[in-house]
């Protein structure tokens, strides 16, 4: 991953978006061959593959397809005296009755993501470069009990990165993705009530690399933990069953004979449309594995797709929308499909449908039966950093959910809404209460300037749209109750802007951080702790100023800062820092690029702690309105300190 960050960057420096609006605007969506009556038809499901050797043809059918583009490319680039590549942006590459407290930012309450920290009981339990912590916080403490490595004792860690965990009863599941041992690993572990840390088992999934410099592999509803892999389909293989999905428990010596097929050829679907395979082929792959009492029961489905992708989780379906190019001449044109795989067991749907969205904030299933998704022109979906390289024209994308069917029919284009595209090239967006909000800043770049920054604020139920004028670029839109909070760097300084979400729309507020930056980029940095219906405490990591984005890799955060909320107006309250005093070595064997982060404000029964690297520092609210710290730990593995005020 090291190496695609420089080119990325490079990237983002020579992008840019024309001003204003083309007469024939980029973003066309897919006709309906069929005719609108075909969104009233009965609804009908994507068919399932009969047999392996129905599934067997069909790939053998798109390797000849491929044979035969690839034979017409070679000979168009002989034959022309000077050609020009075509380009594609292809990707390459038991829970309680009593549920605890969550210290995630979540972006649908219910369902939970994988992350770098989590609470069990009077415990915290965090993941940090290749291993798994707790920290006791029993009768007011704030101490470290449990160190175990985030992978079973038998295996090389080497060229693997734990990433994401969550917890599901007493059991710690650690999704990672091994480029040595080629597939997502899960490793279960279990924690007691003195949170004490032993390690069950590791089970292995052929699958590529999920990774997404915004999204997250793995959601946990219940005790059912979900997660999303793509599997590239490459033309002209013997035996295409010997790369599918499939799962295996790892042991010392385990071979490749020992995987079990977890997806059938009955639970692998394609819709009736055909999607052209110009630009790959993959299988999209959603696992669901039950993990009451320590188990791993796991099933899985798979639906067949372009391999441009972005994967969402509402608290009722998973959707995959997948994105591909089409060869027209020297052109590539965008086409798209969107799958919905009901969580209640349902069959998978289809939709066709146009562009990309941008990431998982791209989507809201609303509370009446819709879909509503930002869609870009020029994206193809969220795979490594695609998120960030997002541009072209922007639309609303409403549907009702009675619109997916077999694949065969697309999105009426009365479906679309075209709403403005902002100056700039990386995006943030964000449905908060029944606006979508959106705009662009800096992200991993180097913080810049903008002469003229704006955040849009779209009803999503109507299309009416406000352009509110800021002084600062869009780098993170976060709910903050029933109203809005936006931060982004003016090039030196950091801003909140808080903005107010009715009948109307309007900014309230702003801080200024003078000289700072974030020091966190993925929305689990954040979080926001209600105290009433229009008051709380937000906190949010912060470094230097002008750092870069891509920075939050290799540095530590300086500081959690804190500010306090009353009726949409901003107070500084202080902040939590970290001594660089404390550094140690932690002789990190897996995982030391911190891809996730390593900075968390967390708000524990009203407990306010900065988790910074290997620090943990708690603070209180003094008599002055101020946070005065109270103590300090160092829960680095080769020993620690604790420092109390």
């Amino acid at each position: 991953m090291l190496a695609v960050v420089s080119g990325l960057l490079m990237t983002m420096g020579m992008s840019g978006c024309k001003d204003g609006f083309t007469d024939t605007p980029k973003f066309t969506p897919v006709v309906n061959r069929r005719g609108p009556e075909a969104q009233l038809e009965p609804r009908k499901v994507m068919p399932a593959f009969g047999s392996d050797q129905e599934l067997r043809s069909y790939f053998r059918e798109h390797a000849q397809k491929q044979r035969l583009r690839q034979q017409s490319m070679d000979m168009m680039s002989t034959n022309m005296a000077a050609p020009a590549a075509a380009k594609s942006e292809s990707s390459s590459r038991a829970t309680d009755a009593k549920a605890d407290e969550s210290v995630t930012n979540v972006q649908h309450a219910g369902v939970d993501e994988g992350g770098i920290v989590k609470l069990h009981g009077n415990y915290l339990v965090i993941l940090r470069r290749g291993r798994l912590f707790t920290v006791s916080l029993r009768d007011s403490e704030l101490t470290p009990v449990s160190n175990i490595d985030a992978f079973g004792p038998d295996i090389n860690p080497g060229s693997t990165w734990y990433d994401e965990m969550l917890v599901s009863g007493d059991t710690i599941a650690v999704i990672g993705y091994s480029y040595e041992r080629g597939g997502t690993e899960v490793g279960l572990f279990q924690i007691d009530q003195e949170g004490h840390l032993s390690y069950s088992a590791t089970y292995q999934l052929r699958s590529n690399d999920y990774y997404s410099s915004r999204n997250y592999a793995s959601r946990l509803i219940g005790s059912k933990l979900i997660f999303y892999s793509p599997l590239y389909i490459y033309p002209g293989t013997d035996d295409p069953f010997a790369s599918f999905p499939a799962v295996r428990k790892w042991h010392k010596g385990a071979t490749n004979g020992e995987f079990r097929r977890i997806v059938s050829a009955n639970h692998v679907y394609r819709p009736e449309h055909t999607l052209d395979d110009s630009d790959g082929m993959a299988l999209h792959t959603v696992t669901v594995c039950d993990l009451a009492g320590g188990g791993f029961d796991c099933k899985a489905t798979s639906v067949v797709g372009p391999p441009g992708r972005v994967f969402y989780v509402s608290p009722n379906s998973v959707y995959v929308w997948v994105t591909g190019g089409i060869y027209r001449g020297q052109t590539v044109e965008t086409e798209s499909m969107l799958y919905r795989m009901p969580l209640d067991g349902a069959e998978p749907s289809a939709l066709r449908v146009s562009g990309s969205p941008v990431d998982q904030f791209s989507f809201l299933e609303s509370d009446d039966d819709h879909l509503n998704v930002l869609v870009r022109s020029e994206a193809s979906g969220d795979g490594m950093w695609g998120a960030e390289v997002a541009a072209g024209d922007v639309a609303l994308m409403r549907v009702p959910l009675t619109s997916f069917s077999d694949g065969s029919a697309s999105a009426d284009p009365s479906m679309y809404r075209r709403i403005p595209k902002p100056d700039g090239y990386t995006f943030q967006n964000r449905f908060v209460g029944d606006y979508l909000l959106y705009g662009t800043g800096s992200g991993w770049g180097y913080a810049s300037a903008k002469p003229r920054s704006s955040l849009f604020a779209v009803r999503w139920d109507n299309g009416r749209t406000r352009e509110l004028p800021l002084t600062h670029g869009v780098d993170r839109i976060e709910q903050m109750g029933s109203d809005a909070v936006v931060v982004g760097t003016d090039g030196k300084d950091l801003h909140f802007t808080s903005v107010r979400l009715g009948n109307s729309v309007s900014v309230a507020d702003e801080y200024v951080r003078m000289n700072a930056s974030q020091g966190e980029l993925r929305s689990q940095g954040f979080f926001y702790k209600p105290d009433g219906n229009d008051s709380g405490i937000l906190g949010l990591p912060i470094s230097v100023s002008g750092r870069p984005g891509y920075r939050h890799l290799f540095e530590n955060s300086a500081a959690i800062l804190f500010l306090k909320n009353s009726s949409l107006r901003f107070q500084e309250i202080g902040e939590l820092g970290a001594r660089s005093d404390w550094a140690k070595n932690d002789g990190c064997r897996a995982s030391c690029v911190d891809w996730y982060g390593n900075a968390r404000p967390l708000f524990v029964r009203g407990r306010l702690i900065a988790l910074l690297g290997y620090e943990l520092v708690e603070g209180k609210i003094g008599d002055g309105g101020r946070i005065e710290e109270t103590r300090r730990v160092n829960y680095a593995p080769h020993g620690y300190e604790v420092v109390q005020r």
